[in-house]
């Protein structure tokens, strides 16, 4: 059977608007759709744990961008992660508190045709997604034109490869 998948590359920004710098992801994947660039669809979604199974399927490449706090980089840092990078986080909890690798495994284990062969973590370490507040600290807004650097580079890689 003919892959059914798209060639696009899929751009996810994952986040909260109102959760201060855990809107970084959201940001990215907005400039990201604002340059209108060809073979790349991107979605900004409030989703953790297994509701980004669905979200990926129908792609061969994808790009995930996140808050991460990890207190053990500046903030602002911009790191690049295979999903491989967390299986030692995957766990058997309750399906709420799925993280990200743990969701990818069901994904593939599930519908493994339909899941993006390759899918890249793109975390911005950041300094404060506890405050109900719009907008991002300094240190976190200065890291955005990092980040979308990061996402564009990745683009051009996977559509090479396609």
């Amino acid at each position: 059977m003919a892959d059914q998948r798209s060639d696009d590359v899929l751009v996810i920004g994952l986040g909260s608007p109102i959760m201060s710098d855990d809107a970084i992801g959201l940001v990215v994947a907005d400039r990201i759709e604002s340059m209108g660039l060809d073979g790349v669809e991107t979605r900004q979604e409030a989703i953790g744990g297994l509701d980004i199974i669905p979200v990926l399927w129908g792609y061969k490449h994808a790009i995930i961008v996140d808050a991460i706090q990890t207190h053990q980089q500046d903030v602002g840092t911009i790191m690049v992660f295979d999903p491989e990078d967390f299986e030692p986080t995957i766990t058997n909890a309750s399906a709420h508190d799925f993280n990200l690798a743990t969701a990818m495994k069901i994904g593939r284990d599930m519908e493994p045709e339909q899941m993006p062969d390759k899918v890249t973590f793109i975390a911005i370490e950041v300094e404060d997604i506890q405050t109900v507040r719009e907008g991002m600290t300094k240190k976190v807004e200065a890291a955005v034109d990092g980040a979308v650097d990061a996402v564009l580079h990745y683009i051009k890689e996977f559509q090479k490869s396609s």
